[in-house]
This record gives C-alpha cells, structure tokens and sequence, in this order.
C-alpha cells in the first residue's frame, strides 16, 4: 500500500474514507466502533465541538485521524474482548507510542489502567497506567448524577471548567493513584479526582492520552467545553506531543503527581440527560 508514511509508522492509504486534514480545515475525529452501545451522542457533541468525526474501526482511519476517541459502557472483560476483536488495542498502542492523541471516556478510561475486577474475576486492561478497576465502596451504586471534580493546577482539558459538575454513570472505579516518573525530563500525568463512598479518578491527562471517567457528551455546557478544548489541541500542529520536559510518560507507578481529593460528591441540582448507555 502507497501512501505518506506518519511519524508513529502509520500509512496514510490513498483509499482511506478518512484522511487528514478535512477540506473544511476541522480537526478530524474517528471514533472507534468496536459495538459500544450507543455513541452517536459522542459524535454529536464532537461535532458540536468543531471536528470532522466518523465511526469506524478501519486500521486507516484509526491511524489517520487527528484524534481518536475509545468510548465505553458495560464491563470491564466484556470492552477488552470487544476491542481485541476489532484490533483496538494494538491501534490504540500504535498512536499513543507516536505521540497520537486519543481519549477515552467512562469504561475507555478503565481499559487503560493495567486490570479491572467485577464480581470476583479480574480482567487484564491495558496497562497504559498502573491500577486497578474495583467496585466503588458506596453505600448505593451505580454512581449515576452529576458530582463535582478535584482538577490539578495546570490542567488543559479543564481549562475554563475547572469548578463545574459533571455527569457520571459506573459502579466501579481506579481508587488510588501510583506512578513513578522514572525520567526526570518526563512530566507526571495530571490527575483530577472525584467521590462516591471514597475518592476515585474522573480523569488523567497524560501527553497524547486523556480520559475521563465521566461522559462529557452527557454533561451539559461544562462537557461541550471539555470536548472543545480537547478537539481545539488538535488544530495545532504539536496536538498530542509533547516538549522534552513534558514527555508522555505512562506505564510506570508510584507517583504523588496531583494526589489531591474532592472535598464532597454534591450532585448538581440538574436531572439526568434524556438517555443512558449503561453501567460501568
């Protein structure tokens, strides 16, 4: 196959339904369809957010795309299966090893983290981040509302909605956070933090590799600014790299990088969005 060679050994094919940059000059945006549920509303809110967005698995538009986006609801083991079988994981491996943005939302923030435990089996994650997925230790679950965020100084991804609420909906989550930055040039992952019967992570921001375990596209104005910023990094030509003081720097452990908890889980006074994906 012929085609421009990226710097993370991606081929740009000639025949891709995707390509970059999009004539109207947008960010472009696949998300990755491995049989998620329901995710047109992601591709909405992306839309809404200026980028050029398509559903699909194809390797070409995986690789290609300006951003991906790995969206998730249901079980831990049931995401990593689905996502084995559309070759999802080595994509993902593939951008995030170049330097290529990806973020991933409610379950695709679980899948990074290296194992997640439901009802007494541990399933083996990503391992992008160490970490374990467990049952959230509240007195009522799913933790299903709107809840406040503990956002780490010199966030981007929560630039402008650093004091807003946003709209979750799991059961289970990563309670503790360890990461050891073994280089000293390489920057921590900036980790933002939430609570529901004990604190858990709402989201990481690590270089080229976000997630939320949130759903932005249900969270009102505040999740359309998120998705913003995220989409906004993209048009510029250093999206998803970093300088050698900042470089990614995930699959390592014990770190206190942004171990600060949320004072409270104060749900916003605004009812459910229309519809629901599921449980996490």
């Amino acid at each position: 196959m012929s085609g421009q060679v990226l710097r993370d050994g991606a081929i740009i094919d000639p025949s891709a339904s995707h390509k970059l940059p999009s004539p109207e000059g947008k960010p472009t945006v696949t998300v990755l369809d491995y049989g998620s549920g329901n995710v047109r509303s992601a591709v909405r809110a992306l839309e809404r957010a200026g980028a050029e967005v398509i559903l699909s698995s194809k390797p070409e538009d995986v690789l290609n795309a300006d951003g991906l986006v790995v969206p998730g609801v249901g079980a831990f083991e049931t995401v990593m299966r689905e996502l084995k079988a559309v070759d999802g994981i080595r994509l993902i491996g593939r951008r995030v090893a170049g330097g290529r943005p990806v973020l991933g939302i409610c379950v695709g923030l679980q899948v990074l983290f290296e194992a997640g435990v439901e009802h007494g089996t541990e399933a083996e994650g990503m391992g992008e981040w160490p970490g374990k997925v467990e049952l959230l230790p509240a007195d009522v679950v799913p933790h299903m509302g709107w809840n406040t965020v503990k956002v780490p100084e010199g966030s981007k991804l929560f630039a402008g909605v650093e004091n807003e609420r946003f709209y979750f909906v799991h059961s289970y989550g990563v309670q503790e956070w360890n990461f050891d930055v073994i280089q000293p040039r390489m920057a921590a992952p900036l980790v933002t933090w939430s609570e529901h019967g004990a604190p858990f992570i709402a989201a990481v921001e690590n270089g080229p590799l976000c997630a939320t375990q949130f759903h932005p596209e249900k969270s009102g104005d505040a999740g359309a600014r998120l998705l913003h910023n995220w989409v906004d990094a993209l048009r510029r030509p250093s999206a998803g790299t970093q300088t050698d003081s900042t470089q990614t720097n995930s699959g390592q452990a014990n770190s206190t990088q942004a171990t600060s908890l949320p004072a409270s889980n104060t749900r916003a006074d605004g009812g459910a969005p229309a519809s629901e994906e599921g449980s996490a």
